[in-house]
C-alpha cells in the first residue's frame, strides 16, 4: 500500500503561525506544534508533487540527533507522541503520527548556523573566487568535496521563502545577535557537527556540513528546528567519497540533477517530476534514516 503524502496540512482547530517550505508550526498552546509535510524545495522552489516518506524521515532523524545532542546543549523537543500532544490535536493523529513535533516556544535567533568540515556548495562556489568562505582564508589548492583542514563556523542570513540565504562573516553575524550569543552558538555548533559528524562515520555516512538553528528559552540558548537531517545537511556514502568532484548524497540530488538537465529556469511553476526521480528520492531519505539509526518505516 502507498504511503499517504501529505502535501498541506488543514487542522482548523489548531492555529497556523507559519508555512515554510517543508514545515508546519501551529500554536499549540504553551508550546509550538512542528508538523514536517512531504513538500520538497530545490533551488528554493516548491515542487508540486510530494516525496513518499519524506516528513517522517526528517521528523525521525531529528528526532534522533536531539537525543544524541543533548548533553552538549539542551534542545526544544518535548515530544514525537502524539498521545501525548494537547487534547485539540487528537482528531489529527492519523496526519500527525510520525512526522510531528512538540516543541518549546523558543524565539529563534535570526542567523543561520552553518557548520562547514568539507568544502562544497556555496562554499566551494566562494572559495573559487576568493579564497574565503564567509571572511575564512582556507589554504589554497583545495578541491571540491575536500575535507577542511578544521570544521569552520559559516553563518548566513535567514531567508524568506524563495530568497536565497547569504553567506556572512563572523563580524556581520555579531552585528545581528551580539558577541556573546555569537559565541555560544559557534560553540555549540561545532561541537554539535564534531560528534555527529564521528558517529555518522561510523555508520558510513560523511556530513560534509550542516545548518542548525537555535533559540532562546527561559533565558537559555537552545537548539531548535530540524537538527542534521538530509534537508538540512549533505550526507555522502562514505564509500563512493572522492574528492575532487561533486559526490552522491542522500537527499533531493536526483531532483536538482532532473531540473538541471531540463534547465529549468529556478522559478515557479515547477515542472512535473517523472515517478522514478519521486522514488528515487524517497529512497534515498529512507536509506539515510536506516543507515544513521536502524530504522525501517515500512
Amino acid at each position: 500500500m502507498k504511503p499517504k503524502i501529505i502535501l498541506q496540512t488543514d487542522f482548523p482547530k489548531l492555529n497556523l503561525i507559519k508555512k515554510g517550505k517543508v514545515r508546519d508550526i501551529y500554536d499549540a498552546g504553551k508550546n509550538y506544534l512542528i508538523v514536517s509535510t512531504d513538500r520538497l524545495s530545490a533551488f528554493d522552489v516548491i515542487m508540486s508533487q510530494g516525496i513518499p516518506y519524506k516528513g517522517k524521515v526528517l521528523t525521525k532523524i531529528s528526532e534522533f540527533w536531539f537525543g544524541l545532542t543533548k548533553n552538549i546543549i539542551q534542545n526544544h523537543l518535548i515530544t514525537t507522541n502524539v498521545d501525548e500532544f494537547p487534547i485539540e490535536c487528537r482528531e489529527y493523529a492519523e496526519d500527525l503520527e510520525g512526522r510531528s513535533m512538540l516543541v518549546k516556544k523558543a524565539k529563534i535567533f535570526p542567523v543561520e548556523c552553518i557548520v562547514r568540515g568539507y568544502i562544497s556548495g556555496s562554499g566551494w562556489n566562494d572559495y573559487q573566487k576568493t579564497g574565503k568562505i564567509s571572511g575564512i582564508t582556507l589554504p589554497k589548492g583545495l578541491v571540491e568535496s575536500e575535507i577542511l583542514p578544521q570544521p569552520i563556523f559559516t553563518p548566513s542570513t535567514k531567508a524568506e521563502i524563495g530568497v536565497h540565504d547569504e553567506n556572512i562573516s563572523s563580524a556581520e553575524a555579531e552585528k545581528i545577535i551580539g558577541k556573546e550569543v555569537f559565541e555560544k552558538l559557534k560553540t555549540a555548533a561545532l561541537s554539535i557537527y564534531k560528534t555527529a559528524s564521528e558517529f555518522a562515520l561510523t555508520k558510513g555516512i560523511i556530513i560534509a556540513d550542516t545548518k542548525m538553528e537555535f533559540g532562546i528559552y527561559n533565558n537559555e540558548v537552545i537548539l531548535a528546528d530540524e537538527v542534521l537531517t538530509p534537508d538540512s545537511s549533505r550526507f555522502w556514502p562514505l564509500s563512493s567519497y572522492q574528492k575532487g568532484k561533486a559526490q552522491e548524497s542522500y537527499d533531493k540530488q536526483f531532483v536538482r540533477d532532473y531540473l538541471i538537465s531540463i534547465n529549468f529556469n529556478k522559478q515557479p511553476p515547477p515542472p512535473v517530476l517523472p515517478e522514478d526521480i519521486i522514488e528515487k528520492t524517497s529512497d534515498k531519505y529512507l536509506d539515510a534514516l536506516y543507515q544513521l539509526t536502524g530504522e525501517k518505516l515500512f
